[in-house]
C-alpha cells in the first residue's frame, strides 16, 4: 500500500485478516463488515462499521479496508467516532431507534423514532464537521432495516428523508445542488449505521441529465425530497475521485422496467455512464470516466437474481469488473437492484 495515496480501498478476505489487518492498522480509516459474523474478523481494525447487508457469490466474505496515506488521529463526539488526518476525515455513527420516542402531534408533529434518529445523526456529523473544520461532506451511506415498511403511517424511507433534510435545514447546509453523494439501503436488521468521507476542498456536484435530480422530487415520494447529488467529484491533495451514489432503473423521476431485473440493471448503467460522461466534462485533472475502471457495490433485493446482473455487468463492462454483490432492500418499492461506484480510489482485492 503506497503511503502517497490519500484514500484507497482493499478487500481483504475474512478468513486471512488476523495476519493481514495489523500491517494497515496506523492508517485505517474504517473496516466496513457486512454481516454480523465478520465482526470479530474485523475488530483489530480498531475502526469498526457493521452493515447487515450479507455478500452475495463469494466463498469466502471480505471486509471493506479504507485506508488513509498518511497516519491518523482518532477520537468520538456526540456519537461519532471518526479517523482523521490533514488531508480528509472519515466518521461513522450509529443510533438505535429504541432509544427515541415518537414526539405526539400536540408536542410539534409526530416526529417518528427514525426521523429523530436521522436528524440527531445527521446534526452529530455536522458538529463534528464544524469542530475539525472539514466543511464539505464528499460522499455518505446510510442503512437501515425495513425501508420500504410503513409505520406512523408513512414509508420508512420518507420518515429517513425526512429527518436528514431537517438536520441539512437546521444546520445551514444547502438542500441542493452542493450536497454529497450518497446511498440509502435497507438492511437484514439492527440499527440505524451512517458513515462518511469528508474533505476541505469543495467537491464538485454531479447530476443526470436522464434523471430529475433527487432533491426536485414532485411530492408523490413524499414530504421532503431526498438530499443526495446523483455524484460527487472530489479533490484530496492530489488525489481526484469520484463517488456516484446509489443509482437504479430511474428515467426522469419515475422508476421502469418494473419486474425485470435485467433490464432494470442494464438502464442503471446507462444511467452510471451518463453521470460519468457529465463528470469527465467537470474534471479538471483529466480526460475521461469509463464504466471499465470503476469499482461497483450492487445491491439485490433478490439473492437468486445474482447470476443474471452478473452475467450483465460482465458483458457491458468486462471479465474483469471489480464488483461486490450485497443482499439488500433498495429505497424503492419497485426496485430490484441499486448499483453505486467509485473511480480514482485504488482498489486492491487480496
Amino acid at each position: 500500500m503506497s503511503q502517497s495515496i490519500p484514500l484507497s480501498l482493499t478487500h481483504l478476505p475474512c478468513s486471512s485478516s488476523d495476519h493481514l489487518l495489523p500491517e494497515y492498522s496506523k492508517r485505517t480509516l474504517a473496516c466496513v463488515t457486512f454481516t454480523h459474523g465478520d465482526y470479530l474478523a474485523a475488530e483489530s481494525a480498531g475502526a469498526v462499521v457493521l452493515v447487515n447487508t450479507p455478500m452475495i457469490g463469494v466463498s469466502d466474505n471480505h471486509l471493506e479496508l479504507w485506508s488513509a496515506g498518511e497516519a491518523l488521529s482518532a477520537g468520538e463526539l456526540n456519537g461519532v467516532a471518526y479517523r482523521f488526518n490533514h488531508e480528509l476525515l472519515f466518521g461513522s455513527i450509529i443510533l438505535s431507534e429504541s432509544d427515541f420516542t415518537e414526539v405526539p402531534a400536540e408536542n410539534g408533529g409526530e416526529a417518528t423514532p427514525l426521523q429523530r434518529a436521522t436528524k440527531q445523526a445527521f446534526t452529530s456529523i455536522f458538529g463534528l464537521l464544524d469542530e475539525l473544520d472539514y466543511p464539505h461532506l464528499l460522499r455518505i451511506w446510510n442503512y437501515f432495516p425495513a425501508i420500504n415498511s410503513e409505520s406512523y403511517e408513512l414509508e420508512r424511507y420518507r420518515q429517513f428523508n425526512i429527518g436528514r433534510q431537517q438536520a441539512f435545514s437546521a444546520c445551514g447546509r444547502s438542500l441542493t445542488e452542493d450536497i454529497p453523494a450518497a446511498c440509502a439501503l435497507g438492511t437484514m436488521g439492527g440499527k440505524l449505521v451512517i458513515y462518511f468521507i469528508a474533505v476541505h476542498e469543495k467537491p464538485i456536484a454531479i447530476e443526470n441529465p436522464r434523471q430529475v435530480s433527487a432533491y426536485h422530487y414532485p411530492p408523490e415520494y413524499g414530504p421532503s425530497e431526498p438530499t443526495f447529488s446523483r455524484a460527487t467529484l472530489g479533490f484530496i491533495g492530489d488525489q481526484e475521485v469520484l463517488f456516484i451514489s446509489g443509482t437504479a432503473s430511474i428515467v426522469g423521476h419515475k422508476s421502469i422496467h418494473i419486474g425485470d431485473v435485467v433490464a432494470q440493471t442494464r438502464e442503471t448503467l446507462l444511467n452510471i455512464e451518463a453521470v460519468i460522461k457529465e463528470a469527465s466534462q467537470r474534471s479538471s485533472r483529466r480526460q475521461s470516466f469509463t464504466l471499465e475502471e470503476l469499482a461497483y457495490k450492487v445491491y439485490l433485493r433478490r439473492h437468486d437474481d445474482f447470476k443474471a446482473v452478473h452475467q450483465l455487468l460482465v458483458e457491458r463492462v468486462g471479465p474483469t469488473v471489480q464488483a461486490t454483490y450485497l443482499e439488500a432492500d433498495i429505497c424503492r418499492q419497485d426496485l430490484l437492484v441499486e448499483i453505486e461506484a467509485v473511480a480514482g480510489v485504488p482498489l486492491k482485492s487480496l
